[in-house]
């Protein structure tokens, strides 16, 4: 099946953004604040600036990362049985984790989330024919932020039967959150063989390499657990203010933290990532909503195809505060570029405000809207079949004079026609009858259906057993083991 392309970069100009990222790492270098990673990359022949912090890459050792690093691999459900392709000509898409208030779905009232809208969310995406990853899409306030991590995952593997995923936080949490998803999968190896988790590696603009984010990325990597390395660059503040600048900034932190993991644990999934966007300079904000937002994304997908790389990327991004024309305007435009463009793996599904608004009814018009872009992205089939010539001169000559009942429209319609379940598209007359509700009214109403419907899914005994454990444990564990040393002062590390 063939399907359009947006490309925002000439061949050329690809060669041009790897080049100046080549210099970047090579004369420039990154802030490395962790050590055990300033030897990772110096044992791997990479020039280290130990004094200052800074670490520079030769091109040959990032041509040998991307080399080892899959162009393509599968994300599981739970139990194995859901499989989510990431790569090649695949697209999917997720909610994103940021969101610390939430638009009530009955009072339309903006508050602080909780533990209960975070399970909430998570039956909903289970529930949406388009969206199949959960990043931890609320952010609950209602519980310590210590337990935040395991508390989301006991509720991903009783809710969900889709892959999870969270951001790389630290030794202590990461750590945690492998083995939680071990117990819940069947042990390291099952989940290294059929990974679960999703990695957000946040990237430091500009060049930066964060202790906190590298200690995640090898934990998920030894784990062999799917890493986006992702920076939030923005033109005009953190990276400069021409789009060609940032990406060759960003080029180069991305690559520098591939690097880094197929050092560590050559073959590791990895994803070229982005959230960057450009500055509100009006106010020294971001602008996530901006049409920038998805040019920079449609140009990192090609720079990751030239590297062989999946792609990981925002669309379904505003600024709009309420779920309104603006928000719909906004996210159709981010949406539809990063769609249009092919990057594989689609992130912000249901959120508001720069990503930190999450809303149930909002989150399921968004999978109408990936479903509809899905479509745009096929294009048109042309083949004696699709061209219905045969059909065309039945009808005109014998037949009733429309295609209703053509047994050519029932072979057809439902692949080459959206059907949408939450928009408007009867008569005014019926609309208004039936109660004259709106799409988000609709929404609103099939979040209800669905929470009514849901039932949690029952685990082995064993398994719901250790996972108790294992919470509590966390649970009971004080601040300030945490908070605890580096990972090469832990003796533990090596036994993972």
């Amino acid at each position: 099946m063939k399907t359009a392309r947006l490309d925002v970069l000439s061949q050329d100009e690809v060669e041009r953004i790897h080049g100046t990222s080549m210099q970047i790492l090579g004369q420039v270098g990154l802030k490395v604040d962790y050590g055990p990673a300033r030897e990772i990359f110096r044992k791997a022949g990479a020039e280290v600036d130990a004094a200052n912090g800074i670490v520079r890459i030769p091109e040959r050792l990032v041509r040998w990362a991307t080399d080892q690093a899959p162009e393509q691999f599968t994300l599981y459900g739970a139990d194995g049985q859901f499989r989510l392709p990431i790569g090649g000509d695949e697209v999917c898409f997720a909610g994103l984790g940021t969101p610390t208030f939430i638009i009530d779905t009955d009072s339309g009232e903006r508050r602080p989330t909780t533990l209960d809208d975070v399970v909430r969310h998570i039956q909903l995406i289970d529930a949406c024919e388009h969206i199949h990853n959960s990043q931890m899409d609320v952010w609950p306030c209602d519980i310590p932020m210590t337990t935040i991590h395991t508390e989301s995952i006991w509720a991903w593997a009783h809710h969900s039967h889709k892959p999870f995923g969270m951001g790389c936080y630290g030794y202590i949490p990461t750590w945690d959150m492998m083995r939680m998803m071990a117990i819940a999968a069947g042990g390291k190896e099952e989940i290294r063989q059929q990974p679960r988790f999703f990695a957000i590696c946040s990237v430091g603009s500009p060049l930066q390499m964060l202790q906190m984010q590298l200690e995640g990325l090898l934990i998920c990597a030894d784990y062999g657990q799917p890493l986006a390395m992702s920076p939030e660059a923005i033109a005009g503040a953190t990276a400069p203010a021409t789009l060609a600048g940032l990406l060759a900034q960003e080029n180069a932190a991305i690559l520098a933290h591939v690097t880094l993991a197929q050092i560590y644990r050559p073959g590791t999934p990895v994803l070229y990532g982005t959230v960057s966007t450009v500055a509100n300079m009006r106010l020294g904000t971001v602008a996530l909503g901006s049409v920038e937002t998805g040019l920079i994304t449609a140009a990192s997908a090609q720079m990751a195809r030239y590297y062989g790389l999946p792609c990981r990327g925002v669309g379904l991004t505003t600024e709009a505060k309420s779920e309104d024309v603006q928000a719909g305007f906004e996210r159709a435009n981010t949406l539809l570029q990063a769609v249009l463009a092919g990057v594989n793996f689609i992130t912000c599904g249901g959120t508001l405000d720069s990503s930190m608004v999450e809303s149930d009814p909002l989150l399921l018009l968004d999978d109408e809207l990936c479903g509809a872009a899905l479509r745009v992205a096929r294009g048109i089939e042309v083949d004696e079949e699709t061209l219905a010539l045969d059909t065309i001169r039945q009808v005109v000559h014998t037949g009733p004079g429309n295609y209703l009942a053509e047994k050519h429209t029932l072979r057809h319609f439902r692949q080459e026609h959206f059907i949408p379940r939450l928009l408007v598209r009867e008569p005014y007359d019926a609309w208004v009858e039936a109660g004259a509700r709106s799409a988000l009214d609709r929404a609103r109403e099939r979040v209800h259906e669905i929470l009514a419907q849901r039932q949690p899914y029952q685990l082995d005994a064993a398994v719901e057993q250790e996972m108790a454990e294992f919470r509590q444990m966390v649970a009971d564990r004080p601040m300030e083991e945490f908070y605890a040393g580096e990972m090469e002062d832990r003796q533990d590390f090596e036994a993972l």
